[in-house]
């Protein structure tokens, strides 16, 4: 049976190598490359690890981290010799920014190994990766090369630094190495995959594939209260929550992440700061809770707190935005406002609070989403076919 050929239980066992470059602040991008390998691990796959960690920015020189930006010699090598060491069919990368660089790509091309990139944000096609500019959607750069990004300093709020990183995708795009090297990319939605296509990656090479998470057992107990999950940051919108609220006085929201946000958070009465939690702690208060707030003001790519949501049967209030109008079907599995809309968001929360049995059948049928789409066992059964047909071709 060839590599990659199907057996009599699902796929035969792959070596798969894994390359990421975790970030300085653990986000959902980590947890869903984690989450990732542990289930490759758990459905009998070889998985090699190559990772670098942005911590390791803060000892290297400004020249030498532009070198690496361009070009990582040292990562080129290092995915060679395990390639040559470990023999995997498939590398699957996941954030190459900026330790890795798409030298990684031309290391696995030379070795005749396929590559797979999962694209969890827009860094291909912005600076700043959102496609967000002062709180509100910008697509001036989608399709032409980043340039404006130098001048309005939209990464990190520098002009040096956007330069780095607006020459690396210059670079790459002249030399071909997102057009030729990369056998298939992952969008996470269909509204991502739209984007991409219109920033110019080629559409054939572009299949869909959302996150997963593992289920909560079905709870049928009593449920109360709001919640938010998620990175405390400018682009989740908890400033839209924030005003919503004061509309909704005898409403508490528990939030659960971290973030530079939290300082101004602390004072709001009406928030419930739990800091970090591990993810059996999540699952818990989502279980309780009567619906997930996310008042997101940038394209979400495909967060892995919604599919979280869906398996405890927690129905989403999300903003009708990008990905998020997609992924929730309004009054089915969730309830949509309009984005960056604090009384849209007041109303839509007023009216799930007085419509309990309503937001419970939304819930039951998020479950049943969660089922059909987004189990364990179908994620698995999305990467072996997308990684079948990379080796095949």
């Amino acid at each position: 049976m060839t590599r990659g050929a199907r057996a009599t239980r699902g796929y035969v066992p792959m070596k798969i190598l894994v390359a990421h470059n975790t970030y300085r602040e653990r986000g959902g991008e980590d947890a869903v490359v984690e989450a990732e390998v542990a289930l490759l691990r758990a459905f009998g796959h070889e998985v090699i690890e190559y990772r670098r960690d942005n911590a390791a920015i803060t000892a290297a020189s400004r020249l030498g981290l532009l070198r690496q930006t361009l070009w990582s010699h040292t990562a080129a090598t290092d995915i060679g010799d395990l390639i040559r060491r470990a023999g995997p069919h498939v590398i699957h990368c996941h954030n190459t920014f900026p330790l890795l660089s798409p030298a990684i790509y031309w290391a696995a091309a030379k070795a005749g190994v396929p590559v797979v990139q999962t694209l969890h944000n827009f860094r291909l096609l912005c600076a700043q990766a959102m496609l967000l500019r002062n709180g509100r959607v910008c697509e001036d750069c989608l399709g032409k090369l980043p340039w404006r990004a130098v001048i309005r300093k939209c990464y990190r709020d520098s002009a040096a630094q956007s330069a780095v990183l607006v020459g690396m995708l210059g670079l790459h795009r002249t030399i071909g190495s997102y057009r030729d090297k990369v056998t298939r990319y992952i969008a996470l939605s269909q509204f991502s995959r739209r984007k991409l296509i219109e920033g110019g990656l080629p559409a054939k090479k572009i299949v869909v594939k959302p996150n997963f998470a593992p289920a909560a057992p079905v709870y049928d107990g009593p449920r109360n209260g709001a919640l938010f999950v998620g990175r405390l940051s400018p682009e989740k919108g908890l400033s839209v929550l924030a005003a919503a609220l004061q509309a909704v006085p005898e409403l508490t929201v528990n939030v659960i992440g971290s973030g530079p946000l939290r300082s101004t958070l602390e004072s709001n009465a009406q928030i419930r700061l739990l800091g970090q939690c591990t993810q059996e702690a999540v699952q818990s208060r989502m279980c309780e809770a009567e619906f997930l707030v996310m008042p997101s003001i940038c394209y979400e790519q495909f967060p892995r707190t919604l599919v979280e949501a869906f398996g405890c049967a927690l129905p989403v209030i999300a903003s009708r935005l990008g990905p998020l109008a997609e992924l929730i079907e309004h009054e089915r599995t969730g309830l949509l406002f309009e984005p960056g809309s604090a009384d849209d968001l007041a109303r839509t929360i007023r009216f799930a609070k007085a419509n309990p049995a309503m937001m419970r059948s939304l819930g039951k049928t998020a479950r049943a989403e969660y089922e059909a789409k987004y189990t364990p066992e179908r994620n698995h059964q999305q990467l072996m076919e997308v990684y079948s047909q990379v080796i095949a071709h």
